[in-house]
């Protein structure tokens, strides 16, 4: 069963009257600011508000009831080149910063999460396992193919064997000088609209982990009769993304069809990989909860309760307030990690776990929190807040897509007695830069991600270790500020103590809940690392809204809610500061995350961005 096409869309012209196509630059070529292609994106995108907008919200909202991609959406990003973004500068395309690459998407996400992740995200996943690991020839035709346009697919999964890629059936084993593929892979994000695909097989029939490659087969190279489409998966959320599944039977393949052209290195490559794509893409989803914020707020701030609009009502503004607070948190743990990829790629196997299960946690309940202000409106899918239940079920494969929440705290526990032995220890102080939101970084180097990291992790002990010390100030924000980092700064010698003890069979899936639990607090101790360093570097450099101390102590008040229980409410000082903020935000257009956005006009593209 094949999925419908999609309706043919005009593409943007050019000055000429020919349909705008992205023109493969050259190595070397000047990449342009961000302010500016924002500016371009949104310019592309249009007015979301516009009925008569082909990527506007009505539009979104039609093509998720018809479970396709928006055709018009998918040609506007064309048109921008959105698949150089994901190409390395030094193979022409516009890749310098992974946190720029994050606020690209983010506009994407916040304007239809599957093209988010259909049009754009899918392809970076499987382009990442390239330029870690590709030879110059498969890096460069890579970066061709997406500089022109095309997508790459990757499979990695087989839904007999899950998350656990060393048992893959799938195989790719040599034979009369040449690999011949055979089997199944299943729940690959555009598998029938894919110009190349990248495959972890199973080269070699040996046991352990040197048995498995990563291939990088372009379509068109697939002999006929070889390649059967597997029937299209319909989804509840992300109902546009085309999911399908691939067999292959007996398909041959030349043998530097492999990544890097030595077998043997599918799952380091894939491991290493994780590191970016899990951290990038849960914190391109935080474009969906600042659409979702935003949407709520319109709808409580026109809607009349009891005289008065339901905005003005206590408990619509506490919980309105704690989801911006922990939203900016998410943002916090998300922005720190994406950073710490070219600052400290070292550690960042640790990190990219902690984003995936606490960011996508806390995305997931900020929308469900989100729906109880809503009411009956939230499952409406027409009027002024119909797009809030597609974002209600668009976010929930950010919590399993990819890896399950679950599977990366899994990964943690093994690390917590290295930590004990070895990071809380010796009290690393990480870069100032690690916490310099929006400020320049290094380049990336995809070769210095580490496999683990060996116990050494330095994010987790920078509360009260930073050239500051504990946080200074007078006022009730301050006073917060300071009894909650003092705790926390505590809990790496708790932490220690407890997870030396622990015994090597709580050190797998079989682990006891209070082994979890360990994990749980790990997770949201670096949380409030984070929080405690961007507000720190944020007081010295003087950064507008992040100097201030009430969304940090709103962050580490929320951060110390005791596993299982409701949200800590804030003190009412605090909720009502931030509350104005949150206003001030909507009235301007801001957006909800650390560093709010700047409206774009054709005039003035420039002007600080998040």
């Amino acid at each position: 069963m094949s999925a419908a096409p999609l309706p043919e869309t005009p593409l943007p012209a050019t000055a000429s009257g020919a349909p705008a196509r992205p023109a493969p630059a050259a190595s070397g070529t000047p990449v342009r600011p961000l302010p500016v292609r924002l500016h371009d994106l949104e310019r592309l995108l249009g007015d979301p508000d516009d009925p008569a907008n082909p990527v506007g919200r009505h539009a979104v909202l039609d093509a998720d009831e018809r479970g396709e991609m928006l055709a018009a959406g998918e040609d506007a990003l064309h048109a921008y080149g959105l698949h150089a973004e994901f190409v390395p500068a030094g193979l022409g395309g516009r890749l310098t910063r992974l946190d720029h690459l994050v606020d690209v998407m983010r506009a994407v996400y916040r304007r239809d999460p599957c093209l988010g992740l259909g049009h754009g995200a899918a392809s970076f996943i499987a382009a990442v396992n390239v330029w870690t690991a590709g030879d110059p020839d498969q890096r460069s035709g890579a970066a061709e193919l997406l500089r022109g346009g095309g997508r790459i697919a990757v499979g990695y999964h087989e839904l007999a064997h899950g998350n656990d890629m060393a048992r893959t059936g799938f195989t790719a084993l040599p034979r009369g000088g040449r690999l011949v593929l055979d089997g199944r892979k299943e729940v690959i994000t555009n598998a029938r609209r894919a110009d190349a695909l990248v495959l972890l097989a199973r080269t070699s029939t040996a046991p352990g982990s040197r048995s498995h490659s990563q291939l990088l087969v372009p379509v068109a190279d697939v002999p006929a009769g070889r390649l059967t489409h597997l029937p299209r998966y319909r989804t509840t959320g992300m109902r546009g993304v085309q999911l399908g599944g691939l067999r292959f039977d007996s398909c041959p393949l030349p043998a530097t069809s492999v990544l890097g052209g030595t077998p043997g290195r599918g799952l380091e490559t894939a491991l290493r990989s994780f590191q970016i794509t899990r951290t990038t893409l849960v914190s391109m989803s935080v474009g969906i909860v600042d659409t979702a914020l935003e949407t709520v707020l319109r709808h409580v701030r026109d809607r009349r309760l009891y005289g008065r609009t339901a905005a003005d009502l206590p408990h619509v503004r506490s919980v309105l307030t704690g989801v911006y607070v922990d939203l900016l948190t998410a943002d916090c743990l998300a922005t720190v990690a994406t950073r710490a990829l070219h600052l400290l790629p070292g550690e960042t196997a640790i990190h990219a776990q902690a984003v995936k299960y606490v960011v996508a946690g806390i995305l997931m309940d900020a929308v469900n929190r989100l729906s109880g202000v809503l009411g009956a409106h939230f499952y409406l899918r027409e009027g002024p807040a119909a797009l809030f239940q597609k974002l209600l079920r668009d976010i929930q494969p950010v919590g399993f897509g990819h890896a399950a929440r679950a599977a990366c705290q899994t990964s943690l526990l093994p690390q917590l007695p290295l930590l004990a032995r070895r990071a809380w220890r010796e009290r690393r102080t990480p870069p100032a830069a690690l916490f310099a939101a929006g400020e320049e970084l290094p380049p990336l180097d995809f070769g210095a991600l580490a496999l683990s990291a060996g116990g050494r992790e330095s994010l987790s002990t920078s509360i009260g270790s930073g050239p500051d010390g504990p946080p200074d100030g007078t006022g009730p924000a301050y006073a917060l500020l300071r009894a909650h980092a003092r705790r926390f700064a505590r809990e790496p010698d708790r932490l220690a103590e407890a997870c030396a003890a622990l015994d090597p069979g709580e050190l797998s899936v079989a682990a006891s809940p209070y082994a979890y639990d360990l994990t749980d607090r790990y997770a949201t101790l670096l949380t409030a690392a984070a929080c405690v360093g961007t507000w720190s570097w944020a007081r010295r450099a003087g950064v507008p809204e992040l100097a201030e101390p009430d969304w940090a102590a709103a962050a580490l008040h929320r951060l110390g809610t005791p596993r299982g229980a409701a949200p800590r409410a804030l003190p009412r000082p605090l909720e009502d500061a931030l509350w104005e903020r949150l206003v001030e935000r909507h009235r301007t257009g801001g957006g909800y995350t650390l560093l709010p956005r700047t409206p774009h006009h054709p005039a003035d593209p420039g002007g600080r961005t998040q």
